[in-house]
């Protein structure tokens, strides 16, 4: 089969497309054929040999978590999905087995490929209802298991304001419409040409990233700013309001009169792909797709996705 091929720790400049063997499905797993994958950080951070120390990967290695596509075979005691089937989610590879969820991780094979093999009994793996559009449902695994994860975790209330800092990514485009449509008034960061479509997704007032940024909001959701540099986002946030992040380092506490939540629910605890599914079939969480590639211009996906700035995701359609 043809996929993304990593063959050594580097740029996703040296990645290439290569044929490489068709991986089957063991006991509990699932085999897809790929109609859709997006781009997320682990598929550029991963091989640039970062974190080599800590989880050194395997080459050649196939990029890729995010995935839609229909189930071309199962394995033993998978009772929960037949051959033909349409599904899709979030699934790491193998190598982040530690950070992948306690009891039911979501692991796989690398979705940048016309197949790959997952794991059927996780929460973050469901059937993609046809209202849910097969590059929409790619885009929308991480960053809408992200977003509703962040709303579910802020418990935000009608008439509260919130700052979202890097609304313009995945994650961003998909949790302004959550907010705005739960009754708060959302302040986003956006460049200039960006500004308009978040507005178009719910955001009230948005912010040129050089500008100061308000005080006394309820609650601030970091997407873009590096866990260890919060001190600013952290002013605006009003004494008992919230601050939540999804970036790494993790955070350390620079005022005691706010709350501050990590948010990442690799568990699914917060619910799972099957509630994604359903806010998304419903047209409470739209898609962001700026830019598609075919398979073959995957690598050049990867390249773009660490080099430009992007507008919501990048996907790769098989």
């Amino acid at each position: 089969m043809k996929a993304v091929v990593v063959t050594n720790y580097g740029p996703p400049e040296d990645y290439v497309v290569a044929d490489v063997p068709v991986p089957r499905p063991g006991p509990g797993q699932l085999q897809v054929r790929i109609a859709a994958a997006s781009i997320n950080p682990a598929d550029v951070v991963l091989p640039s040999g970062a974190y080599r120390d800590t989880t050194p990967l395997e080459f050649p290695h196939v990029p890729g978590n995010d995935f839609a596509g229909t189930v071309t075979e199962i394995g033993p005691g998978v009772t929960a999905f037949r051959v033909g089937d349409e599904v899709f989610g979030l699934a790491v590879p193998r190598v982040l087995r530690a950070m992948a969820g306690a009891t039911r991780p979501s692991l796989s094979t690398g979705s940048l490929a016309e197949y790959a093999v997952f794991e059927a009994d996780t929460p973050l793996l469901t059937h993609r209802p046809p209202a849910l559009d097969v590059a929409d449902a790619a885009a929308l695994a991480t960053t809408g298991l992200t977003a509703r994860a962040l709303l579910v975790t802020a418990r935000p209330k009608p008439g509260e304001t919130a700052l979202v800092v890097g609304a313009t990514g995945g994650v961003g485009t998909a949790l302004v419409p959550l907010l705005a449509a739960a009754g708060v008034r959302v302040i986003a960061t956006a460049t200039a040409a960006d500004a308009a479509l978040l507005r178009e997704l719910g955001a009230a007032d948005t912010l040129a990233y050089t500008d100061a940024y308000p005080e006394g909001v309820d609650a601030a959701f970091n997407l873009a700013v590096p866990g260890d540099r919060l001190a600013a986002i952290a002013g605006a946030v009003r004494p008992g309001g919230r601050l939540l992040t999804i970036t790494y380092p993790l955070p350390e506490r620079d005022r005691d009169d706010i709350d501050l939540e990590f948010v990442l629910d690799l568990d699914g605890a917060l619910g799972g792909m099957r509630e994604v599914a359903e806010l998304a079939a419903s047209g409470a969480l739209p898609a962001t797709i700026s830019r598609r590639y075919t398979l073959d211009d995957g690598p050049r996906a990867c390249a773009d996705f660490l080099r430009e700035h992007t507008t919501g995701k990048l996907v790769v359609t098989t």
